[in-house]
């Protein structure tokens, strides 16, 4: 069984570029994630889709992200962290003033986008720390993983490996991928990725079945294979 307790995040970007640039990298992330053009579905997404967190637009067609924000306020306690081009100190502190978590100015890196999302859930506590798949549980906060009821010791690398591996849950991901989201760069040695990748399957598979899978050509995925 693998259990899915990954942070709900709405994106409301018109940009289709930005947008989908946002998305694909919250959910490199691990996070769960719908992307709305505008804000015409807000009301049915905030009751359907539960957004733990919104990444809120302010310049958007219709109404625009100051309004969404007090649709926000009024009817969930998500999170909201909001994207604009504009820089002005009186825009963000109107933001930060009706409610918002966060202010990113574009044009912005990816990875302090995706920190900032993660700081805001953290604060609410809408992050969980501990996932599980199969009879395996890794308790990111507690830096304890467990098969069963045997605890597996990991050096510091491939608990950072494995941790972005288990939010990336059945989900195939690559070495290039790994590399930037583990070691931070993607020009280091792929050799340095299967090394690591070797070392961790090897102690998860003292304990139990395999559960990190090579897929060939394509790179690395954590799933419990259902029998």
């Amino acid at each position: 069984m693998e259990v899915s307790t990954a942070a709900r995040v709405l994106v409301i970007e018109d940009a289709e570029a930005i947008g989908a640039a946002v998305s694909s990298a919250l959910r490199d992330a691990g996070y769960q994630v719908q992307v709305r053009p505008d804000g015409r579905e807000l009301e049915g997404d905030l009751v359907r889709f539960r957004p733990d967190l919104v990444v809120l637009d302010v310049m958007l067609p219709g109404r625009d992200g100051f309004t969404l924000l007090e649709v926000i306020r009024r009817a969930s306690g998500a999170g909201v962290v909001m994207l604009t081009a504009r820089d002005g100190v009186s825009d963000r502190l109107r933001g930060l003033d009706r409610g918002a978590d966060d202010y990113v100015v574009k044009p912005f890196v990816l990875a302090e986008l995706v920190a900032r999302v993660s700081a805001v859930l953290r604060r609410l506590g809408r992050t969980p720390s501990t996932v599980q798949i199969g009879d395996l549980v890794v308790d990111a906060d507690s830096a304890v993983v467990l098969r069963g009821d045997v605890s597996v010791d990991l050096t510091a690398t491939e608990l950072r490996l494995l941790r972005y591996l288990a939010a990336q849950r059945g989900r195939v991901v690559g070495k290039t991928q790994i590399l930037t989201a583990v070691w931070g760069y993607e020009d280091y040695d792929p050799n340095l990725v299967e090394v690591h990748v070797s070392a961790l399957r090897r102690k998860l598979e003292e304990h139990g079945p395999r559960l990190l899978h090579t897929v060939r050509g394509l790179g690395y995925v954590l799933r419990a294979d259902e029998t």
